[in-house]
């Protein structure tokens, strides 16, 4: 299925090059055309990045380095029949699987619905596309935490306030497994979400993306909370992470979060906590003669983090950025603490379509000696 898949977009390319596309211009799409009676339009384009990483442990001062292609992906959006209906597609062709195929409705004035696989309206970095992140990757709050990708509807719906303070709430049904689960549910996942903004709207959606790359004029403030509730969780971090074979539990997760820019400062919050509300997080352990857990086969991931990161963007399109994360799980877990500082720079060439970006992190884990990471990502979207 992969191969054809493949061998599918390899035709397809070739056949768009065939043609006169010296029209689009770089960033927008290999091939974005419209109907002549507009009854449908679709953009498709392709993206990648490729990675270095090196990696200094502490523990036996060794040195470790890969290269190697981080993502890449196949992206369709469009509509049809009328710009009310949309539609977004999304393929990993490096890991070989869909990412997003979703309907998006907009049935009613303010109100849309959206059916098919795609993220749940989880934590602030999450909903920011990979390609436009302002360090080399997401944080490790979000690498524990997140609720990432499932299959059900949302519900969407927006209003404002007086003239600029804009509200927009999202509810979500889904299967609660993650991302491309064909088998039943064991119990499904809920997910509400409320966004503030009241200075109103960001220039261009830019609420979605971390840089402040519309250098906005007027300070610009989101303020966000998400309350996620899964049911007989199948896998140990929720939507994501191994596959539990004991007893499940419900997982109950919170998020709030704060983004905010101003003439090429921004800013992002986040604060996320997860617990078992049908028992402990811990499934299968070994105990001492006192009843004291001392290895743990198998838990949820449960505890909490923060995360916070700030960057500058100047003139010249250089930016320098900062991130301080703190995990903290659970003690029964015996997961350990992590306090993780990241540094990095970002050249945009043609704004995240063209990019540059590295940075360095100091990860200072409980129990284990300092690791230093250097990475080194190039980002080159069609």
């Amino acid at each position: 299925m992969k191969k054809l898949i493949t061998l599918f977009f390899i035709c397809f390319i070739a056949n768009v090059f065939s043609q006169d596309i010296t029209n689009n211009r770089f960033g927008k799409g290999l091939i974005n055309v419209m109907s002549k009676d507009s009854s449908w339009a679709t953009k498709v384009a392709f993206r990648f990045q490729t990675r270095y990483e090196g990696t200094y442990d502490f523990s036996d001062t060794t040195f470790s380095d890969k290269a190697f292609v981080r993502r890449a992906r196949i992206k369709g959006s469009g509509f049809a029949f009328s710009p009310r209906l949309k539609y977004k597609f999304e393929y990993d062709v490096h890991n070989g699987f869909v990412l997003d195929a979703v309907i998006k409705w907009n049935f009613a004035g303010n109100w849309t619905v959206w059916f098919g696989q795609t993220k749940l309206p989880g934590n602030i970095e999450r909903v920011f596309s990979s390609q436009k992140l302002q360090l080399v990757d997401r944080s490790l709050l979000n690498s524990r935490f997140t609720l990432d990708r499932d299959a059900g509807a949302q519900l969407r719906h927006h209003f404002t306030i007086g003239e600029n303070f804009l509200v927009r709430e999202i509810f979500a049904i889904s299967q609660g497994e993650g991302l491309n689960q064909t088998a039943s549910s064991s119990g499904h996942g809920y997910t509400g979400r409320i966004e503030l903004l009241p200075f109103g709207k960001f220039t261009k959606k830019g609420d979605y993306f971390a840089s402040d790359l519309k250098r906005e004029k007027s300070p610009k403030l989101m303020l966000s909370a998400t309350y996620d509730y899964n049911q007989n969780a199948m896998r140990s971090r929720g939507q994501k992470g191994d596959y539990i074979q004991g007893d499940l539990r419900d997982l109950e997760t919170v998020f709030v979060d704060a983004h905010f820019k101003i003439k090429g400062f921004s800013f992002f919050g986040e604060y996320v906590t997860r617990r078992s509300t049908t028992g402990s997080a811990v499934v299968d352990a070994l105990y001492n003669l006192n009843g004291e857990i001392i290895d743990v086969n198998e838990s949820y991931y449960t505890g909490s983090a923060i995360n916070l990161q700030m960057g500058y963007l100047m003139k010249n399109n250089w930016e320098v950025a900062g991130r301080f994360t703190q995990v903290t799980p659970e003690a029964i877990t015996l997961n350990n603490n992590i306090n993780q500082y990241t540094l990095g720079f970002s050249r945009y060439v043609v704004g995240h379509n063209l990019k540059v970006q590295g940075d360095v992190s100091l990860s200072q884990e409980e129990t284990k000696d300092n690791v230093v990471l250097f990475r080194l990502q190039t980002e080159f979207n069609f």
